[in-house]
């Protein structure tokens, strides 16, 4: 094809210009089809031959292309490759299509390493590795073609009877905000031509939805809305050049996400400084009208989305393409609208090199790219696992005992993989072969056909032993262990009959230790679960199911350790709180349950951190460290008056971060500067000892209360962090760098901007851990801050002592 100078296929132009010049080539339907996706099936049979379809949408082809999960990569690779060449070599212009994927917990597609899910990378506090993960997933994704990743999840979670939680980095916005960073700048890497797209999701206040339920509406103030649920996005917008951005179902002040100018364009690009492409979450169109009911019609959601800033329709063509082609023929749409939106998916092709190499390589091994980040996923796993209490029994002693491993994660391998991770995908799509589950897009009769001819089905279990290797908590503890005898003696939500408990007593009282593994499950729509995609609890209670037979176990008189295999917080019954030890653990992949028994026979000292508060009763909910002051437990009690509920304490029963070692650790000598200016940074330095019998990691936090004019702050907020590994009996001085820019707020005249203030700080190795304390002077005249201007993360040094 012609590179003529003024071209769009000039690779010397700019993305942006070349964007412009190929917008003046196209109709007004390739346009509007430019900013829809379908489902591969609409353009490929499973042996990658032309669809029936195909013909119908050449003339018109899609700019993108969704749910396109195989069993292989070079398969894979194999139907990318088909459906490019079609939209490259058999199209009037040549548009590449991109191709979009999950990534929260590795790429989501067949033959692929699968790491913790969102709250276990969370619990690591460890943002190298997560980059160095989707270092290793942008490798994979670029290899197979696909070039469009729809995570991270950056959703701050403050309530968890919502099924969700899981997949975000927990309760708090500077964690939050770190990881968003690091997913961000592992996946899109330093060029994007060489780099996959990272999209934040979901835009904005998603994980508060009303009563914890699913897609209900968010009612959050501008002031929190800006301030705290932006903050995650804001700063991989600023910080990692985030390109891809996908909406909430929920409302924000009445209008729902996907048509709301306020939030897509005024606040996201106008405020936040945003420049790339919005991708709806999938069927955001049809549940406007359908659901929230906003609009009439299809047509009608069509110009609200494309007039709000909405680019991409995904999965499949409802409002958009040729129902918003008609819409700006009838005058309804203003094709300025429609242009904007092109030139931003344009453009990101141009950026990601689509025109230069739109194909994936031509030859895959299989058997490489399924071992790729064996050791990191292990690595995320062992760092994941949280030490909640000890009292002395862990860790045990390898080769004396006989233990008995009891409940429904004892035998139950697959339940470490959740959402969003091929394992949990495979058992959801077995589900619409059979019939007894739609899917996602609304049950189709194409994709039952087309599940059956690319899968055959598989026995959960027996897939993830086969094809990650993964063993069970009760397997990996017999490497360790004299003797291992396992009962299930519940399912995570029903009573086994009475011979089960019976059986489970019995191995108990025969046992040196019992470990009782509880905990909860995701799914995806199906199946027993307490956690997942619509799948809300209104009472966060661990299973009536499960205390029952824990407290069978513990009438026995035996020593308890529980692990609770998790995703978001339960609330926990007294026979778990009474256990010898606690030990909580993410949905860890291939490796969690080898990574719980290392913590339990001490081959890894314990080192994760909670990413969200541990309540002691639903009736909290939703309790987080950052309540503003005077809210919540932070509200100081009345005269007279010894706790906030007259039948409970506020507090939570785990603060956020909290994490034991088998170590202890210890801060000391503070320096810090007592005064700096408004465009200054303060210096916060201490020193961090292991003052404990062996070698173990911990981490530093450094909390802050900024105390300005005229408006509720929270009490206190997370402003640094540091992961150090430390032998016994050494030092290291680490030393924060907090600059004034990153204290801002909006204020009282609904500035974004840093103000004179007081302000306190605690350096601990949890939220409620004041170990240290300290306090400097914010002083000199207010400062206005642009997106730009604003400060996200502190910065860290370590020295030797």
């Amino acid at each position: 094809m012609s590179k003529r100078p003024d071209s769009h296929r000039d690779p010397s132009l700019t993305a942006a210009t070349r964007a412009e010049l190929l917008l003046r080539e196209m109709t007004l339907e390739e346009k509007c089809h430019q900013l829809v996706s379908v489902m591969p099936w609409t353009l490929v049979r499973a042996d990658g031959s032309d669809s029936g379809e195909l013909e119908g949408w050449l003339g018109h082809p899609p700019g993108h292309v969704a749910g396109l999960i195989v069993d292989t990569p070079a398969k894979l690779a194999q139907l990318v490759g088909s459906i490019q060449r079609q939209a490259v070599e058999r199209t009037r212009l040549g548009i590449p299509v991109l191709f979009h994927q999950e990534a929260l917990s590795g790429f989501l597609a067949g033959g692929h390493m699968a790491f913790p899910t969102g709250t276990g990378l969370a619990a690591t506090w460890s943002p190298d590795l997560v980059q160095d993960m989707t270092e290793l997933i942008r490798a994979q994704m670029i290899r197979t073609g696909v070039r469009h990743a729809l995570s991270p999840v950056m959703d701050v979670a403050l309530d968890p009877r919502w099924g969700r939680v899981h997949e975000t980095y927990g309760e708090d916005p500077y964690l939050s905000a770190a990881l968003s960073v690091a997913f961000t700048r592992g996946l899109q890497g330093d060029d994007l031509a060489r780099g996959v797209i990272a999209t934040g999701k979901h835009f904005l206040g998603y994980a508060l939805p009303i009563g914890g339920s699913n897609t209900s509406a968010y009612e959050g103030g501008a002031r929190w809305t800006r301030d705290l649920f932006a903050y995650p996005f804001e700063a991989a917008i600023q910080l990692a050049g985030l390109r891809s951005v996908m909406n909430s179902y929920a409302d924000v002040d009445g209008i729902p996400v996907g048509v709301s100018r306020e939030v897509l364009t005024d606040l996201l690009r106008g405020v936040l400084g945003f420049d790339g492409f919005i991708s709806s979450d999938y069927t955001t169109l049809e549940q406007v009208v359908d659901r929230q009911r906003v609009a009439a019609d299809a047509g009608e959601a069509a110009c609200l989305a494309i007039s709000a800033g909405l680019d991409v329709e995904l999965p499949k063509p409802y409002a958009y393409g040729q129902v918003l082609a008609q819409q700006v023929e009838e005058g309804k749409a203003d094709v300025r609208d429609v242009d904007t939106s092109v030139l931003r998916v344009l453009k990101a092709k141009f950026e990601l090199g689509l025109f230069e190499n739109p194909y994936p390589v031509e030859h895959i091994d299989v058997t490489a790219v399924a071992a790729e980040g064996t050791e990191l996923s292990h690595e995320l796993a062992r760092r994941s696992v949280v030490l909640a209490k000890n009292d002395g029994i862990l860790p045990l002693t390898p080769g004396t005992l006989n233990v008995a491993v009891i409940g429904p994660h004892a035998n139950a391998a697959r339940l470490q993989f959740p959402t969003y991770t091929y394992a949990s995908w495979r058992e959801a799509t077995d589900a619409v072969t059979r019939g007894e589950l739609g899917n996602m897009l609304g049950a189709e009769d194409v994709t039952t056909s087309w599940y059956k001819a690319m899968f055959e089905p598989v026995d959960p279990e027996a897939f993830v032993h086969e094809r990650f290797e993964a063993r069970s908590i009760s397997e990996e503890i017999a490497g360790f262990a004299q003797q291992v005898r396992s009962e299930q003696g519940s399912t995570l939500t029903r009573p086994l009959e009475q011979e089960a408990i019976d059986r489970a007593v019995d191995i108990a009282r025969e046992s040196d230790v019992v470990v009782l593994a509880l905990g909860g499950g995701s799914l995806w729509f199906t199946g027993e679960r307490t956690e997942g995609e619509a799948s809300d609890t209104a009472d966060i209670s661990l299973p009536a199911a499960q205390t029952r037979v824990a407290e069978a176990v513990a009438a026995t008189g035996k020593r308890l350790v529980v692990v609770l295999v998790q995703g978001r917080a339960y609330a926990l019954p007294e026979v778990v709180q009474n256990a010898s030890a606690i030990v909580m653990a993410p949905y860890g992949g291939p490796f969690g349950p080898q990574a719980i028994a290392e913590v339990l026979f001490g081959v890894t000292n314990p080192s994760g951190k909670l990413p969200y508060s541990i309540p002691r009763h639903s009736g909290q909910v939703p309790v987080y460290h950052h309540q503003k002051a005077g809210s919540g437990y932070r509200n100081p009690l009345p005269p007279n008056v010894t706790q906030h509920y007259l039948d409970l304490e506020a507090t939570p029963l785990l603060p956020f971060a909290h994490g034991l070692s088998y170590t202890d650790f210890d801060l000391d000598a503070l320096s810090h500067d007592s005064r700096i200016d408004t465009d200054g940074t303060a210096r916060i330095t201490v020193t961090v000892t292991n003052t404990g019998p062996v070698t173990g990691a911990t981490v530093v936090q450094l909390y802050v209360r900024v105390n300005t004019k005229g408006l509720t702050r929270p009490a206190q907020q997370l402003a640094g962090f540091s992961r150090i590994e430390l032998p016994r009996g050494e030092s290291r001085r680490i030393t924060f760098r907090l600059a004034a820019a990153q204290l801002g707020y909006t204020n009282l005249a609904r500035d974004f901007a840093v103000e004179p203030a007081g302000v306190d700080f605690f350096l601990g190795f949890d939220s409620d851990d004041r170990r240290v304390e300290g306090a400097f002077d914010l002083a000199g005249k207010p400062r206005v801050l642009t997106s730009a201007d604003r400060a996200f993360l502190s910065d860290v040094e370590i020295e030797n002592v």
